[in-house]
């Protein structure tokens, strides 16, 4: 079995950086005993430009055979022959991912103690397998390789015997993977995805597989449109594996979707706790509620202002019809923290270019934030000081001036309901005030028509008769495309020399 890893770089960055990466050095040939044969590691070519490293594996099929006391593809008793002769030692398979994850062990963890911050580092790669089976053909191959964020995936059906083309195609194919990708991510997906095409373990699948499955495919196996058929044959068709591997998929997605840990989003064991009114499935009815929102007002580029740790980017992202998306805040923690919700080091190229991440107060103007379709401050205006409302304002609604505007905020009526919360309290010790039904509308209203829009209001989560619901949100649809009013061209003065205060501040 052959396996080729190859990347370009400079005299900056250069390509031998590899050898760090995979902890074998470019200079030596090394051979490393396996429980199916030996691994051998050595560099075809190693230059500051371009290096390559290839993985050989010698299969014993007579030890394999020994060691499955006759078990396994090929290996029924009453075919004695096929035991010893067979594809093993040539097509890639289950053998060629244990070797992987042996041989290379510290590189599928993103580990390197030399050089610390090469395995978060995004490389040109290309992979090359000469022989893989694949059952399912090229077409399978594309289908669990198109989605990981490969530039190219090549999978060239191999003749059954060129001299005779019309016996037509084998059941393998050589592949080749090309994009920008952490060696890390490229590695795991190799390693759970060569048994998968093979459709074929040569070794017993034992519970623990499944957890081996969940760590070489986080990241990337639960959002996977395959992963279904990827877990069934990477755990061999065993029914209750596969099951508990989907259920354990399952809940890491939605976890994922909502920002949150397994931990927290699987907690629906305490059942002496109301779970109808955890803040977390309210902030998913709040940011379905925002999505609703934006999809019927036509917006294609949206601003997230006070995009804090990313949740609602994220969502933005999960839908194809948001051409760009710009998270704003003020926090760089916070969009740190964004960042790595995002995965944006890991993010392909195409899905990058749709996003970016801004540090920037709302209380100042912004060029950076004009020209958009759509502004949505959820659950933001409430962590401000009063006084500087206005400022949000203007910032907001008579300066940047997008086509729709959607504020959420709490309803402090609604506060009575919460079992957890003691009377006179605020929702969040951030909160700064936290308004009625009838002072947000007042507020929406005084604002829309200082600065030329028209306001609707909508409620978010189940609406209580008395109290109303436990989320507010107004949408403002802007009417005039000129200057905002005097008392706006006023504020906006006021505003830009806080500004120029603001920045000399930071100058300073």
């Amino acid at each position: 079995m052959f396996l080729t890893i190859s990347t370009t770089g400079g005299a900056e960055h250069p390509a031998t950086d590899l050898g760090f990466l995979l902890h074998k050095h470019p200079g030596k040939v090394q051979a490393f005993p396996t429980s199916h044969g030996v691994a051998h590691v050595f560099y075809p070519e190693a230059a500051d430009e371009r290096c390559t490293a290839a993985l050989l594996l010698e299969v014993d099929p007579v030890a394999l055979v020994r060691r499955g006391q006759g078990k396994g593809r090929g290996g029924a008793p009453d075919a004695a022959l096929a035991q010893y002769v067979n594809d093993r030692p040539y097509a890639a398979s289950s053998l060629l991912a244990v070797a992987l994850s042996s041989v290379f062990r510290s590189a599928l963890k993103g580990q390197c103690t030399a050089r610390p911050e090469l395995p978060e580092q995004v490389r040109p790669l290309r992979i090359e397998i000469p022989a893989l089976p694949a059952r399912g053909g090229a077409e399978l191959v594309h289908r669990l390789f198109d989605p990981l964020g490969w530039d190219l995936v090549r999978a060239e059906p191999v003749p059954l015997d060129e001299q005779f083309p019309q016996w037509g195609d084998s059941r393998y194919v050589r592949l080749v993977l090309e994009g920008e990708l952490r060696l890390a991510d490229a590695l795991r997906q190799l390693y759970v995805l060569l048994p998968v095409l093979d459709d074929a373990k040569h070794y017993w699948v034992a519970p623990d597989e499944v957890d081996k499955l969940l760590r070489a495919g986080d990241g990337w196996l639960a959002a996977h449109p395959e992963n279904e058929l990827i877990s069934a044959r990477y755990l061999a068709r065993h029914k209750r594996l596969t099951r508990d591997a989907l259920e354990r998929l399952e809940l890491l997605r939605l976890a994922e979707a909502d920002g949150s840990e397994v931990e927290e989003f699987d907690n629906a064991v305490d059942e002496n706790r109301d779970t109808e009114e955890k803040p977390v499935p309210l902030a998913m009815r709040r940011r379905e509620a925002v999505l609703a929102a934006l999809r019927a007002a036509g917006a294609a580029r949206v601003l997230d202002l006070g995009c804090g740790q990313g949740q609602l980017v994220q969502a933005l992202l999960g839908d194809a019809s948001f051409t760009e998306i710009v998270g704003v805040d003020v926090s760089m923690r916070a969009l740190a923290m964004a960042a790595k919700r995002l995965r944006l080091e890991r993010m392909g190229e195409k899905q990058r270019s749709r996003v970016r991440l801004l540090q920037g107060s709302l209380a100042y103007t912004d060029k950076r934030l004009a020209g958009y379709d759509a502004a949505v401050l959820s659950e933001v205006i409430e962590h401000l000081d009063l006084p500087r409302l206005p400022a949000l304002e203007y910032a907001v609604f008579g300066a940047a001036r997008p086509r729709t505007v959607l504020v959420t905020t709490p309803n402090v009526e609604y506060n009575v309901r919460w079992e957890s919360l003691p009377a006179g309290h605020v929702r969040h010790g951030d909160h700064r005030f936290e308004w009625n039904r009838a002072q947000f509308r007042e507020w929406a209203a005084r604002v829309a028509g200082r600065h030329g829009y028209e306001v609707a209001f909508a409620a978010v989560g189940d609406e209580d008769p008395e109290v109303g619901p436990p989320t507010q949100m107004a949408v403002f649809t802007r009417t005039a495309t000129g200057t905002a009013t005097e008392t706006a061209t006023a504020t906006a003065t006021e505003t830009d020399a806080d500004t120029d205060t603001a920045k000399e501040g930071e100058a300073a």
